[in-house]
């Protein structure tokens, strides 16, 4: 269907999630994470609230992300398994390059659900700024994105985190996955 691989089309009909712990070095550098972060901005936002703040997570605090969500887990379960622990150490430290993405709600007339929808497209714009670079994505919530004590490493509520975005090189080959059928998701109104 996109026979010209250069084309815009053919970008975006290309891009696939990478697993993070399937990406590896190169990635993105400080000049690349900035055009990404960049083009992650220019996003849909009604009201120009600019609902929502990425957080670079740099190699050497990894480490350290790692401790503050295997203590917000104990805190929460003091009886959790090593290898509970074991995932989240190894959540933190996946892929070469990390960006929190935080959903940071703006007092407005503007509904609270425009406002995730915008994060949401700030996240989608990320991934694709990514992918046009060469490196591949992945968009991961869980646990993690769900604890307030993780959160408040990065913000304060009402913020919450919309997603951890993993950024590297993939490891092999990213696998297509099945899509829907248009016409199960595709209808005309009024027809």
């Amino acid at each position: 269907m996109f026979n010209d691989t250069s084309s815009p089309l053919a970008l975006l009909a290309t891009r696939r999630s990478g697993k993070p712990r399937d990406l590896i070095a190169p990635g993105p550098d400080d000049a690349q994470m900035a055009q990404i972060l960049e083009i992650a901005a220019r996003t849909p936002d009604h009201g120009k609230l600019a609902p929502w703040r990425f957080v670079v997570v740099p190699d050497d605090r990894r480490e350290a992300l790692a401790e503050v969500i295997k203590s917000a887990y104990l805190a929460e379960r003091p009886l959790a398994a090593q290898t509970e622990l074991a995932s989240l150490d190894q959540f933190a430290k996946q892929a070469p390059a990390l960006v929190v993405v935080l959903y940071s709600p703006k007092p407005s007339h503007i509904p609270a659900w425009e406002q995730e929808l915008s994060v949401g497209a700030a996240c989608m714009n990320l991934l694709h700024a990514a992918h046009a670079l060469g490196f591949a994505g992945g968009w991961l919530t869980g646990w993690p994105s769900y604890s307030d004590a993780v959160r408040d490493a990065f913000g304060a509520a009402p913020e919450q985190i919309a997603g951890f975005i993993f950024l590297g090189t993939p490891a092999r080959a990213l696998e297509e996955r099945p899509r829907p059928d248009l016409s199960s998701i595709v209808t005309k109104w009024g027809g």
